[in-house]
């Protein structure tokens, strides 16, 4: 039985080579997620979807925790202005702590990180190691061939049909938090 959502784990990419509006719509989520009252947790970084959504949920008063690796220091921007923030040593270490303090998960557009932490936290799901909502938000159309090739999964067997109800899409920031907040 889940329990009510008071913390969400976003996963987005950390690049600023991105169009501006993926910026923008990240600034929405996380002013949505302190409007909420939500915690945000997500991966330390000061740019990209990253930091635009973890500045715009501390510009409305928001929590937010950042798990940032030491194999990414000096590659990318590390947040200092964060509720709680933690420095561990390895990707997994992150992940495992993201999920830890997490009761949900929100995919944003990102790349192969992102698809690493989405892949990870279904694959948990089906090995009955949590019942945590996973919505991947589907702005612009971002995760239509995500889909597309996940559905190549049930088709040719690699995947049983019940691990497609293991995670949801939204189509836009209504739909994603009447998707987590009328769980529990």
């Amino acid at each position: 039985m889940q329990t009510k959502i008071e913390s969400v784990a976003v996963f987005c990419g950390a690049s600023n080579n991105v169009a501006k509006h993926y910026i923008d719509e990240a600034r929405r989520i996380g002013h949505r997620i302190a409007d909420e009252g939500l915690k945000m947790i997500y991966g330390g970084g000061d740019c990209g979807l990253m930091g635009a959504t973890a500045n715009a949920c501390l510009e409305k008063k928001g929590y937010v925790i950042g798990v940032f690796p030491t194999v990414l220091q000096g590659m990318e921007a590390e947040h200092n202005g964060l509720s709680e923030h933690y420095i561990l040593g390895t990707m997994h270490a992150r992940k495992q702590l993201m999920f830890d303090k997490s009761d949900a998960f929100v995919i944003l557009p990102g790349g192969f990180g992102t698809m690493d932490e989405t892949f990870e936290v279904i694959t948990w799901r089906q090995l009955h190691m949590h019942e945590k909502p996973i919505i991947l938000y589907n702005y612009n159309g971002y995760w239509d061939k995500w889909r597309e090739m996940t559905e190549q999964f049930y088709a040719e067997g690699f995947a049983g049909a019940k691990t497609r109800s293991m995670y949801d899409y939204a189509q836009d920031i209504d739909e994603l938090f009447t998707k987590l907040t009328n769980r529990g």
